[in-house]
């Protein structure tokens, strides 16, 4: 059987990634937490199957981001060290494969060009009631817009491609949380619309 990347929840992913979420569900649960999926399996979830990702990004809250960390060990994770700017990580031990934890508060992108607005908390990106959903695909734009490295802005040209239906709400979305964003947003929108016509 087929995987609809539409209709899968971060649960239902195949091998390695999913005893992995099965793991990060199970440490939620002990610590009372809400988290959300972003990064490239939710790019993958709304369209860009191509999209190859050998990590999990998840938001997480600002209050829940130090007993994530410390109980990650019961839960069949190491706690990776934290370097400054960076975030915190977790290494499921099984799989070798990293939890990248994205608080509420910080901006994403690089030490030298953070986003103009920060991460929020993990329940105003859900897509849908679960331990662990992915995130909509307008917080997903304003995350990736916010960041903007390269990788990123090739991702969102991919998704524009493949969800033109939902760019007006999208569009709504960024425009009302930056004007940076929605500069950017529209910047790709030109581009894959100049990649869709060549």
């Amino acid at each position: 059987m087929t995987l609809d990347p539409s209709r899968a929840k971060p649960s239902d992913l195949p091998g390695r990634f999913g005893r992995v979420v099965h793991d990060v569900e199970r440490l939620l649960q002990a610590c009372v937490a809400d988290a959300t999926v972003v990064g490239g399996w939710s790019v993958w979830h709304y369209g860009y199957v191509g999209r190859v990702t050998h990590d999990l990004d998840i938001v997480i809250s600002h209050e829940h981001e130090e007993p994530l960390v410390r109980l990650s060990s019961m839960f069949g994770f190491r706690p990776l060290g934290v370097h400054e700017g960076n975030w915190p990580k977790l290494e499921h031990k099984e799989t070798g494969i990293e939890v990248d934890l994205m608080p509420e508060g910080r901006r994403p992108g690089l030490a030298s060009n953070l986003g103009p607005t920060p991460i929020r908390h993990p329940r105003e990106y859900a897509s849908s009631d679960g331990l662990l959903p992915y995130v909509t695909i307008a917080g997903l734009f304003e995350l990736k817009l916010g960041s903007w490295r390269v990788k990123d802005q090739a991702d969102l040209i991919e998704l524009i491609k493949v969800n033109g239906h939902r760019m007006d709400a999208v569009h709504s979305h960024v425009a009302g949380m930056h004007g940076v964003l929605n500069e950017r947003f529209e910047y790709l929108v030109a581009a894959a619309k100049n990649e869709t016509n060549n």
